[in-house]
């Protein structure tokens, strides 16, 4: 694997979107006093650059989507907690969404801007959800939800044809689990040994 560029502010619990090419980093801990940030920066392949702060700086923030058209959305904000915030970004600027129907940090993603998943992640301390919810560039609403509810887990694909895999429930966990999204959503898990 080819090194990159490195990010010019070094941080955790950050969201990305795009490619390879043009790739785009946002929210995340940055050390060493644990400072939640609303930086936002764009890969070009090489390096890195600066572009427009997130509305509400945070950690553990999903994301998907392009660099130029980008979705972040619920997160973890010191103080009130885990939040339901949903912010689109245009290439230059974020601006709000419609928020999810429930509050969580450290969720899944998959698919666009104007056709996202979100699904898991943390609703409190100590406890994960199983609920699925579905973006159409203006508001979420309920799908399928998993068959395990988890945190800190991974997410890939499209709206109608995501993955998620791996997390936390107790402990790490290996599960995939495969969304077939369409009129009857349904999840198959594939448990890995």
């Amino acid at each position: 694997m080819d090194i990159g560029g490195s990010l010019s502010t070094a941080r955790r619990g950050l969201g990305g979107a795009g490619t390879q090419t043009a790739g785009l980093g946002f929210g995340g801990l940055v050390p060493p006093g644990a400072t939640p940030s609303a930086a936002t920066e764009e890969y070009d392949g090489t390096s890195w650059t600066a572009g427009g702060s997130l509305t509400t700086a945070r950690r553990q923030i999903a994301g998907c989507g392009t660099q130029t058209s980008a979705l972040g959305f619920g997160g973890f904000i010191d103080g009130p907690g885990v939040v339901a915030n949903t912010e689109e970004y245009d290439g230059s600027s974020w601006t709000s969404g419609g928020s999810l129907a429930t509050a969580r940090r450290a969720l899944g993603a998959a698919g666009t801007q104007t056709s996202a998943l979100g699904f898991g992640g943390q609703i409190a301390p100590e406890a994960s959800t199983a609920a699925t919810e579905a973006y159409n560039g203006t508001s979420w609403t309920a799908d399928t939800s998993m068959s395990t509810a988890r945190q800190f887990l991974g997410g890939a694909g499209t709206q109608t044809s995501a993955l998620a895999f791996g997390g936390y429930t107790t402990a790490p966990v290996a599960n995939t689990e495969e969304f077939t999204g369409g009129p009857s959503p349904v999840t198959k898990t594939v448990t890995a040994s």
